[in-house]
C-alpha cells in the first residue's frame, strides 16, 4: 500500500504536512509517496528524522492555490503538486491521494484526471460532521450544485457503503435533508429523492430538519451540494463562534475565572468533540482512487488522521463495493 501526500497544499504547508506524513509512517507502517518541491521536502525531513524508509519523492514545483481558477490550474499547472499527485495515482504509482489543498482543484482533478467509477453520475464530497451523539457524514458538502434525485440516491448510497466499511458504523440510517419531516414536503428535488431512498433497501430514516442535525438523528446526511456546503460552513463558524463566546464570558471576571477553573476539563472535552482534526478528512467518493480532502487548516495531527482513513478506505476495498453496488442496481 502506497499513499500520496501532496504536501504543498494547505495553510501550513510544507512544514505540518511533512510532519504528520511522519507520525503516519511510524504509527501506520504505510509508504508514503510525498509530493512537492523537493528540496524543501528534503530539509523539512532532515530537521525530524534520519529514517527516510517507506519515503519517496516526486519533485512538483507549482502550487495550485484556492486563487487559481480550479479546473483552468488542473489543466495549466501540469507541474503542480496536487496535479502530480493525482497522475501518480493514475499511473499506479500509489493507491491513494491525500491533500489539503484548493476544494475546487481537488474536485477538478479528481474527475478529470482519475475519472468516474462506473456506474456513478456525480462524485460527492462527504466530510464527518461532530454531533451531540457521536458524528454524522455529510453528503454532498459542495461537489454538486445542481442535482437529480438519481444523484442524491447515489450520494447514500456511497455513503452507507464509506460508513459501514471505513468508520464501522453496521447499517447506517440516511436522512433526507427538507424544512420538514413529513413525506410529500419539500422541492421536486427531494420529493422525487424520497420515493428513491423509501423504495431502497438502504436504511432510510426519513427527512431531516436542518435544526436536528447537531443531534445526530442520522448517521447519513443527504443533501444536494449546495445545501450541503452551507450546513457545513454555517455549522463551522457558529461552532467557532459558541467557542469564542464561551472564553469571553469565562474570562470576563474574577467570579466567572474561578468557575471556568472548576469546568476546565470538562469544556475541554466537550471542545474536542467538535475538533475537525480527529476526523482527518473528507473523502471524495465516486471517483477511480481513494481521494481525500484534509481541512485546510490541517496540522500534522490532521494529516496523520488523513492518511489514516486512506489507509481503511484501500483495506476496505471502498470503490469495488460502491461500483458492484451501483451495477447491481443497474441489472435489476
Amino acid at each position: 500500500m502506497k499513499i500520496v501526500v501532496d504536501v504543498m497544499g494547505g495553510d501550513k504547508a510544507p512544514q505540518e504536512i511533512i510532519q504528520g506524513c511522519l507520525l503516519a509512517r511510524d504509527e501506520y507502517n504505510v509508504d508514503l509517496v510525498l509530493v512537492g518541491r523537493q528540496n524543501e521536502i528534503k530539509d523539512e525531513l532532515n530537521k525530524s528524522t534520519n529514517n527516510f524508509n517507506k519515503i519517496d519523492i516526486i519533485n512538483a514545483e507549482n502550487v495550485i492555490t484556492n486563487n487559481d481558477k480550479a479546473a483552468m490550474a488542473i489543466r495549466r499547472k501540469k507541474d503542480s503538486s496536487l496535479v502530480k499527485a493525482l497522475n501518480a495515482v493514475k499511473n499506479n504509482e500509489g493507491d491513494a491521494v491525500v491533500s489539503a489543498g484548493s476544494t475546487g482543484a481537488i474536485l477538478s482533478g479528481g474527475l478529470f484526471i482519475l475519472g468516474r467509477i462506473q456506474g456513478i453520475e456525480r462524485p460527492a464530497l462527504a466530510p464527518v460532521m461532530p454531533t451531540m451523539r457521536d458524528f454524522s457524514l455529510l453528503i454532498d458538502a459542495g461537489a454538486n450544485v445542481d442535482c437529480k434525485p438519481e444523484f442524491l440516491y447515489q450520494f447514500a448510497t456511497m455513503g452507507s457503503i464509506y460508513m459501514e466499511r471505513v468508520l464501522n458504523i453496521k447499517s447506517p440510517s440516511v436522512g433526507l435533508v427538507n424544512i420538514g419531516t413529513e413525506e410529500g414536503k419539500g422541492n421536486k428535488l427531494v420529493i422525487d429523492t424520497y420515493k428513491l431512498l423509501k423504495d431502497s433497501n438502504l436504511n432510510f430514516y426519513g427527512n431531516l430538519e436542518c435544526r436536528d442535525i447537531p443531534k445526530g438523528l442520522v448517521d447519513i446526511i443527504v443533501c444536494d451540494g449546495f445545501v450541503g456546503n452551507t450546513i457545513l460552513k454555517l455549522t463551522e463558524g457558529l461552532v467557532k463562534e459558541v467557542m469564542t463566546g464561551l472564553k469571553d464570558a469565562i474570562t470576563s471576571s474574577l467570579k466567572s475565572k474561578v468557575g471556568g477553573l472548576l469546568i476546565k476539563s470538562s469544556l475541554s472535552n466537550f471542545k474536542s468533540r467538535f475538533d475537525y482534526k480527529e476526523y482527518g478528512g473528507a473523502p471524495l467518493l465516486g471517483v477511480k482512487a481513494p481521494v481525500i480532502k484534509a481541512h485546510g487548516t490541517s496540522d500534522r495531527v490532521a494529516v496523520k488522521n488523513a492518511i489514516r482513513q486512506a489507509k481503511l478506505y484501500i483495506e476496505n476495498d471502498v470503490n469495488r463495493l460502491i461500483e458492484e453496488s451501483v451495477n447491481k442496481e443497474v441489472r435489476m
